[in-house]
């Protein structure tokens, strides 16, 4: 017995042609970063070419933030982006995980006021999952990876 497309859930709307799909995970990456890619970028030594932006509340920030990311809540930036982030530098944006929206909304605000901007997918609860260190209000700490969202045995995923 074979299935009809029309049966099947994932092809009861057609792929998009080629080119449009090009053009959509194209555009995808012009706003989006990954934890792995963010975290390879800031072990690398250099200056990245961009900053990290933390969009969390103080309190969200004194329990856990990504090493030399600013702190600027989202409520804040209308007021202090000025004062705390370059224009001419990229920011990359993250607040808790991929059931918040937060970093959106900062990135958003960001956009808004003239910044170049992404969003970090993942935020900083896949930042601590794919064992990436980071400081707490006592200071530095680390977790083992999760083996659901990074290789044990390998330095990254291949992807």
């Amino acid at each position: 017995m074979t299935t009809t497309t029309a049966a099947n859930p994932v092809l009861r709307v057609a792929p998009a042609a080629p080119a449009e799909a090009a053009a959509y995970f194209r555009a995808s990456l012009t706003f989006h970063a990954d934890v792995s890619d963010v975290a390879a970028a800031l072990e690398a030594g250099a200056d990245p070419g961009f900053v990290v932006l933390d969009s969390r509340s103080t309190a969200s920030w004194d329990q856990g933030h990504i090493p030399g990311a600013v702190h600027l809540p989202t409520a804040l930036i209308p007021e202090q982006a000025e004062q705390l982030l370059d224009r001419n530098t990229p920011v990359v944006t993250y607040c808790w995980g991929p059931g918040c929206n937060g970093a959106t909304r900062a990135a958003l605000a960001l956009a808004e006021l003239g910044y170049q901007v992404k969003e970090m997918l993942g935020g900083f609860e896949y930042w601590v999952r794919e064992g990436f260190a980071y400081e707490t209000w006592q200071g530095h700490d680390q977790r083992a990876a999760d083996s659901l969202t990074a290789p044990v045995d390998a330095e990254d995923c291949g992807c």
